[in-house]
């Protein structure tokens, strides 16, 4: 799973995607505005629907990659979340990871995150 918050101005107008993948072809997606807010929030909102969505669907296992360096290193324990905005989500991602039997985090360059900032651009130009 690949997700990718937008925000045009920081705060401003923000949206998400997240992509799927099984084998190297796309099987699921989600494109959708969130309204005004940050990037980080949205970098956060991206997964939290993501690992949603993935619950809902079955899955059991999960490799996470996103572009936002904080959030991914946040979420493996190697930062602290010190604003007071992003602990409820990483609270939330903590509990909905813990449902899944394995999932794993990493930190992609934007490059290799094509198709979910394409998504989150989809949904602001919308």
């Amino acid at each position: 799973m690949y997700t990718d918050g937008a925000c045009r101005g920081n705060p401003g107008y923000s949206s998400i995607g997240v992509v799927f993948f099984d084998n190297g072809v796309e099987i699921a997606n989600i494109s959708e505005a969130i309204g005004v807010t940050t990037n980080n929030i949205a970098e956060y909102t991206a997964l939290l629907r993501g690992l949603d969505y993935a619950l809902k669907q079955g899955y059991t296992e999960l490799s996470v990659k996103a572009d936002s360096e904080l959030m991914i290193k946040q979420l493996k324990g190697e930062y602290k979340v010190k604003n007071a905005g992003l602990k409820p989500l990483f609270i939330e991602a903590k509990t909905l990871a813990a449902k899944f039997k394995s999932i794993s985090y990493s930190h992609v360059m934007r490059e290799d995150n094509k198709r979910a900032d394409q998504l989150a651009n989809m949904a602001l130009d919308a």
